[in-house]
Order: C-alpha cells, then structure tokens, then sequence
C-alpha cells in the first residue's frame, strides 16, 4: 500500500494576501492594494496541472485554502481551481474542502459563492470574544461581525471551525473561562484554540523586545488557562485530537490529518510546502516567500517550486513522531519502522510510560493528556541519541 493510502492525500493552497497585518502573526502574509486574480488563477492552474502529472492515480481526501486570507479571493477564483482539480483528482466520497475566512461584513458575504464553487468546510478567524482584545490584536471586525458571519457560516457550510487565542494581554483565568463559555454556548463541532505564542518577526516581538508588551500572563497563568481549557472541551463533547484542535467524534480536520498521519500532500502558493512519495523515497517541497517572485517563476520557468529534496531515513522518522505524537491517536511504530529510522529505546519508552507521559498498545504509540504540554521534551528523549 503506497504511502498516501495510509497517511490520506491532500492539497494546500496558499493565498498570501490580507487586508492588514495582524501583530502577532508570523504567517507568510501581504497586504498589497491591488491583485490581478486573473494572472493569480493562471499560476495556480499551472502548477495544478502540473502536479498532478506526477500523481496520477491519487484518490484526493481533502482541500484547504489558506492564507493569508483565502476570503479576499473571488468565488469565480475559488470555483476555477476546485473545476481544475476535480478535473484531474479523484474526489474522496467524503472530500473535505476548508477554506480559511475572516468575519468582516464583506467576506461573509461571500460565503455562498464559495458553497457553490465546491466549498464544504469553512475556518473563521474569530481570535476572541471581546472588541478591546480584537483591536490590540489588530483584527479589523467586531464581536458583533463575527457571531454574525458564524451564524452565516452555519447555515452555508456543512462544517464550520472558529479559532480562538488565548493567554493574551491582561486576560484572567476567569476572563477565558467567560470567554470559552461563551464560545461553546455557540454549539460549535470544531474549535482550535491556540495559546498566544510571541514570535521575534512580527510587531509583538518587536514590542516585547522593548519592553512594550505588558500583561501577558506568566507560564503559570498559562498553564491553569491551558488545563482548563483541556478539561471545558472534554467536559462538552470537544476532546482535543490535537494539541490546540478540538472536536466532536467523526468530525475532525481531514486536511490537517493528512499533515499529521504523515501523508501526501501538494503545496501550492508563496511559502507553500509539500510531501509527495513515491516508490518508498518521500520528497520535500518548498516554493519561495515573496508572492511576487513565486508568481512570476510560474509564469517563466513553469514551476513555483524553489527546491525539492529527498528526505533521509532519520528526517523522515523525526517528522514522523513531531507529527504524529501530536494527535490523541498518536503513531504506528510499524510506521515508524518503515520510513528507516531507528528502533526507539523500549528502556526510554518504559521510563515515559511509567511516568504517566505516554502510552504503548500494541502497534500505538501515544502521548497521554497529562504528556501533551511536555511533548517537546517527550520527542527529545524519544530521539535516539
């Protein structure tokens, strides 16, 4: 059985344009004042075609637009390529195709277009519940915006996730607890929260190099929000299958699956990247960052990419276990085994397990509730020396 069988196959599509640059965001991500969708659409067929030159044969399992903001594109955009990759990929019977969304007045009014292009899924980046935190987190919409176009959303799309930040500045423990109350109360099947992580290229860092980013919380604080957190979702009906992703049973992220099972998927866009196997030797590729200089090679070379690379055995095994400890259902040793990494220690594997860290049945291998917010360390003493 060929490797996208067992991890699924999957193709990312990345459209590297906001309307602002939110401060904390360290995406490959561009506000530009005009975009010629139609040259945009030329590349992106382009590179479709010729990817799926190389795999033919492939059942696809899932499509994610994703940005940026996939929500500035046109339907008429969006409606072209799904047409060109149906048009060369066999559909899953139960294809999931997420597109990533902000809940301004204006995208939400697109939601419809999108329903009609093939869109199933959609991700709306709502980040919190609250306009202050909204607007120090430089979102442009309004709480207000947002229940309304998650209202939209709900009654468009089969599937709805909204994203939620916490730990953010001068939140309490009993602020997020309202908070994520609130968001439940909403009766979502997916949510992904995410503690707010400062990274050193975006304007956060920059102000907390400075000094300038006050109250943000303490790693203590971090931790009772992130347990909370844990247990809340458990409590309703949304364990987390992930680290920060969060669902009722049968209705996870097939995309984001594809990514964490290990399987194949195509990167199409600035800054995309890709994992394609074929005959047991698994490549990697990258495209360049800058969305100008990506288009443009499309257009004179034929191809976005900027390299591609074959994977050694302990790469491979290393992104394995990175990826696949993540999820609640954790990895298959044998898995492991194929891929040409070493063995993992059974002494080291014994020691984590007695510690309540981790989990081995059988093939499985899987890190435990209490393991999850030490899973870095947990992939470091995994990793033979």
């Amino acid at each position: 059985m060929e490797n996208w069988q067992v991890g699924g196959f999957g193709l990312y599509l990345h459209w590297p344009f906001c309307a602002s640059k939110c401060p904390y965001c360290d995406f490959n991500s561009h506000v530009s004042g005009s975009i010629d969708q139609d040259r945009w659409k030329a590349a992106y067929l382009a590179e479709i075609d010729r990817y799926a030159a190389e795999t033919t044969g492939r059942v696809l399992d899932s499509i994610y637009f994703g940005g940026g903001t996939p929500s500035l594109m046109e339907p008429g955009l969006v409606h072209a390529i799904l047409e060109r990759i149906n048009a060369h990929w066999t559909p899953a019977n139960n294809i999931e195709i997420t597109l990533e969304a902000n809940p301004t007045s204006v995208e939400a009014g697109r939601f419809a277009g999108y329903r009609d292009a093939g869109v199933n899924r959609v991700s709306v980046g709502v980040q919190a519940l609250n306009n202050t935190d909204l607007r120090n987190l430089g979102r442009l919409h309004t709480v207000e915006e947002a229940l309304s176009a998650l209202e939209i959303a709900r009654a468009t799309f089969e599937r709805v996730n909204f994203d939620l930040i916490y730990a953010r500045q001068h939140q309490s423990l009993q602020d997020w607890r309202r908070e994520l109350a609130s968001a439940l109360a909403l009766a979502p099947d997916h949510l992904s929260l995410y503690q707010l992580t400062v990274e050193q290229n975006t304007a956060f860092g920059e102000r907390l190099n400075r000094g300038k980013l006050l109250g943000l919380p303490d790693e203590d604080l971090g931790a009772d929000m992130y347990f909370h957190t844990q247990q809340v979702m458990e409590d309703h009906g949304l364990p987390a299958y992930e680290v920060s992703n969060h669902a009722k049973t049968g209705l996870e992220s097939r995309h984001n699956n594809v990514y964490w099972r290990s399987g194949d998927y195509v990167g199409i866009g600035p800054g995309a990247h890709g994992r394609l196997t074929f005959g047991g030797t698994r490549l990697a590729t990258e495209t360049p960052l800058d969305p100008r200089t990506w288009l443009e090679a499309v257009e004179a070379a034929g191809t976005g990419e900027s390299g591609r690379a074959t994977l050694s055995p302990d790469d491979r095994g290393i992104e394995f276990l990175m990826m696949g400890l993540r999820i609640r259902e954790g990895i298959s040793l044998r898995r492991l085994q194929e891929t040409g990494f070493p063995a993992l220690s059974s002494n080291k594997i014994n020691m984590l397990e007695d510690s309540g860290l981790i989990q081995l049945s059988d093939d499985t291998l899987a890190v435990t509730a209490q393991g999850r917010p030490l899973l870095n360390a947990i992939i470091r003493e995994l990793i033979p020396d």
